[in-house]
């Protein structure tokens, strides 16, 4: 960090980083010149020093376009490698195979993930963002979503993948489903591609956050915390200054704010927090929830739908809550389960009559003419008893990649040694049974990994704080009987 003194600065002078009053305050953006009422402003206060994180701007360092052609050609090719999957993807020939068509849908998926980092390296790198083209790139994902729901939900980033900056992965996952959600709550085609487009670039003032406090494995301190909830204020700045309509950095400023009036950075309550704020406020943190991060595992997806929809603290928009419980189903889509008929299974889609019983596709079987074998879950019939633990699906997943590589295998799924044998999942069935006929029957727990004092904290996109992996939480299986979800009918 370099020292300036007051007297060197003159107008029109730039940097190659900010302009700092102290570590945390920050006083000008790299890049972007001095005024002089800015200086007047800084001797005014008293200060005779400033800080730099950067050298003296000479024009054609990072942030100074020196070569216009150049710089237009390189904004031209950023969307070429997606516009390319996506016309293949419209074209390839998958018939029933449901593999196939998962690869079609990931390899498109993270063609998106490339597009959005090249997003935020231009506009670090530039200080533009392509509007147009953001535009153009949203709507095409609307409508892949739309055609995809039941794939691209499924979607878990690879351990490569989660190896990239995280920021990336979750601002395309939180779009994804924010996207769903507003399909299922049919607004217009031109309020979803702009809902889009701010979730796309909701965290985007992280980039004017040092990446070792975001990163950081320890645990912050209450300043650190600060600085990093100022995000929201930098990049409502940023897409401000980039000329985003008006809508658009409202979601950007107010993705945080909650609806009982305890986020930030206004503590806004809910009649005043705009709706692609509320969208974006509930995607950010089923993201966050069930996703992993540098100080902790993530958390089931199951996990992350009961502690949303129970909003214990009023934090969430009801509407937008009910709106994600029939996108993705109690028992979220990709999430791995434990049918009542003793068979693994994947949900693979919800039921618009009842989140509570979604489709499910059976492991290693087959319809007649091939395809994988679907069938609706229900009260009366076939329903869910558990979500797999982890070491179990660990299990299943291996063997399911050991299947994958031989094309007429006849080893069965059911092979895989479950951790709890026959005569305990039916005390587990006795259990979840008798808790929906007498509520004072003992309750049936899965292991979870925060505590409750912890769930605050990933209620936010961008945990700031650590919880340790070895601390366990209790997460009463009943009570999704319990969940008032009498709204959501």
């Amino acid at each position: 960090m370099e020292t300036i003194q007051i007297e060197t600065l003159h107008e029109d002078l730039s940097f190659t980083g900010d302009l700092l009053i102290d570590s945390t305050f920050l006083l000008l953006p790299q890049t972007v010149p001095l005024q002089q009422n800015l200086i007047n402003s800084i001797k005014e206060w008293g200060f005779s020093t400033i800080l730099c994180d950067g050298n003296l701007s000479l024009g054609g360092d990072i942030g100074i376009s020196s070569n216009e052609d150049e710089q237009e050609n390189n904004k031209e090719k950023i969307g070429d490698s997606l516009k390319k999957a996506i016309e293949n993807s419209k074209t390839a020939k998958i018939g029933n195979s449901d593999q196939a068509r998962m690869e079609m849908v990931e390899s498109v998926f993270y063609e998106y993930m490339n597009y959005v980092e090249k997003v935020f390296t231009h506009y670090a790198t530039h200080k533009e963002i392509d509007q147009n083209e953001l535009s153009e790139t949203i709507q095409d994902l609307v409508m892949f979503v739309k055609d995809h729901k039941r794939y691209i939900l499924r979607i878990n980033p690879s351990p490569n993948e989660l190896g990239k900056n995280f920021l990336i992965i979750h601002s395309i996952r939180t779009t994804v489903l924010a996207i769903a959600i507003a399909q299922q709550l049919h607004l217009p085609l031109s309020k979803i591609i702009e809902l889009g487009v701010t979730c796309i670039i909701h965290e985007i003032g992280m980039l004017r956050i040092p990446p070792q406090l975001y990163m950081s494995t320890n645990k912050l301190t209450v300043g650190e915390k600060a600085q990093i909830s100022k995000h929201t204020i930098f990049g409502y700045t940023i897409v401000k200054d980039l000329g985003f309509p008006l809508s658009v950095q409202l979601g950007v400023l107010e993705h945080h704010e909650k609806e009982n009036g305890l986020g930030y950075p206004r503590k806004l309550t809910g009649d005043k927090i705009s709706s692609n704020a509320k969208i974006i406020a509930v995607a950010c943190s089923y993201e966050a929830i069930s996703s992993p991060r540098v100080f902790r595992e993530g958390r089931s997806t199951f996990d992350a739908m009961v502690e949303l929809i129970q909003n214990k603290t009023h934090a969430y928009d009801n509407s937008v809550l009910k709106a994600l419980l029939y996108t993705v189903s109690l028992y979220p889509i990709g999430t791995y389960v434990y049918l009542s008929n003793r068979k693994v299974a994947i949900v693979v889609d919800t039921n618009p009559d009842s989140p509570k019983y979604p489709v499910v596709q059976l492991l290693n079987e087959k319809e007649k003419d091939g395809s994988p074998l679907q069938i609706t879950t229900s009260h009366e019939g076939i329903y869910i008893i558990r979500i797999l633990a982890k070491n179990e699906l660990n299990d299943i997943l291996k063997v399911l990649g050991k299947n994958s590589q031989k094309e007429n295998n006849d080893e069965n799924i059911e092979e895989i040694q479950l951790v709890d044998n026959e005569n305990q999942n039916a005390k587990t069935e006795e259990k979840i049974e008798n808790s929906q006929n007498d509520e004072k029957s003992e309750p049936v727990y899965l292991e979870n990994e925060k505590t409750e004092e912890d769930q605050s904290t990933s209620e936010n996109s961008l945990d700031s704080e650590n919880a340790p992996e070895d601390e366990k939480q209790k997460i009463n299986l009943s009570e999704t009987e319990d969940v008032d979800i009498s709204f959501f009918s």
